[in-house]
């Protein structure tokens, strides 16, 4: 089994922070109910002048200047993200231009919403099994505020905007084992955008179709904890790996009680769950490259520590891996 060194990570987070006290002021709520049902306290909140790019960036940065990774070094750049600031030019095109890459760095978007990291993390390691001398930049990007309806309380008070990246090299040995996969669903979690434009041949009557994102938390609630422990079962057995030799579990932080439902089936200790979604909210594809990025900057991570990194959301999708830390 072929596996990934994780050379260096990186992230971001807007200094803007919406605390929970500030949302009792746009919409029937309060403190005490938003941590009783998600565990989030405040999330980063980017301000006028930020963007995808400009999150992205810093994230890269960081992780690039961690990995000591040249820029012909690296031969792919997978960024997953649905808030991009363009559907065309691509994210990753940006990041090509405003890192200084060569032009030959093969530049990949995808929206698998908040499972996009990690099958980022799947699609970067299987490109450069035609690279053995390049690494990979992966990236999750985020402006969930920017698609938020502030209006509607139950979902308002879980996003926040966010941006986590590595830097990572395919290796003939070690372990990464993937799992993922994805049941078409537009109805319970969906953010719609279609533009109509201006055609003489199409029938402008319609209304265009509405912004925002809406999210049926209940279900969504009960697809996370079928889909996540069954995926992360999956990853583990393909690496050959038992529960209890994980030292590590960087899940989605989507919502605090997916995450101690997850702990509870598996009888995962908490402190083997590294949870930091009381001061990020949910930031969806940036989710667990923040989680992930906070995590090794802490110095936890210890090589030949076995790690699983699983995610679930939008699509709606789910994916893990293991990895052994090289």
């Amino acid at each position: 089994m072929s596996g990934i060194k994780i050379l260096g990570t990186g992230s971001y987070k807007p200094p803007g922070v919406l605390t929970n006290a500030m949302l009792e002021s746009v919409v029937e709520t309060d403190d005490a109910w938003i941590v009783s049902r998600t565990g989030i306290r405040e999330r980063a909140i980017s301000d006028k002048d930020e963007t995808s790019l400009s999150m992205s960036l810093a994230a890269c940065k960081a992780a690039i200047e961690q990995s000591g990774a040249r820029a012909e070094d690296i031969g792919v750049i997978v960024a997953a993200t649905l808030t991009g600031d363009y559907l065309t030019p691509s994210l990753s095109c940006l990041l090509q231009r405003e890192l200084g890459l060569s032009t030959h760095v093969l530049p990949l978007d995808i929206n698998c919403a908040c499972s996009g990291f990690v099958f980022a993390l799947k699609t970067a390691h299987s490109l450069l099994a035609d690279m053995p001398d390049k690494c990979a930049l992966v990236i999750g990007c985020e402006m969930l505020t920017r698609i938020t309806d502030y209006t509607d309380r139950s979902t308002c008070i879980l996003f926040g905007d966010g941006a986590g990246a590595a830097v990572i090299r395919r290796t003939e040995e070690g372990i990464f084992a993937f799992d993922g996969g994805g049941r078409g669903d537009s109805e319970l979690l969906v953010c719609k955008a279609q533009y109509i434009g201006n055609s003489p041949f199409v029938d402008q009557s319609r209304d265009r179709a509405p912004d925002g994102l809406f999210m049926n938390g209940p279900e969504v609630f009960r697809f996370a904890l079928e889909a996540a422990p069954a995926s992360i079962a999956a990853s583990l057995e393909k690496a050959g790996v038992e529960m209890e030799a994980v030292q590590h579990f960087v899940l989605h932080q989507a919502n605090g009680r997916i995450i101690e439902g997850i702990q509870r089936r598996f009888g995962i200790p908490p402190e083997k769950c590294y949870v930091n979604i009381g001061t990020t909210g949910n930031t969806s594809s940036a989710s667990v490259a923040i989680a992930l990025d906070e995590l090794h900057r802490s110095g936890a991570i210890a090589a030949g520590d076995i790690m699983v990194i699983a995610a679930f959301g939008g699509g709606l999708t789910f994916a893990s891996v293991c990895l052994a830390w090289q």
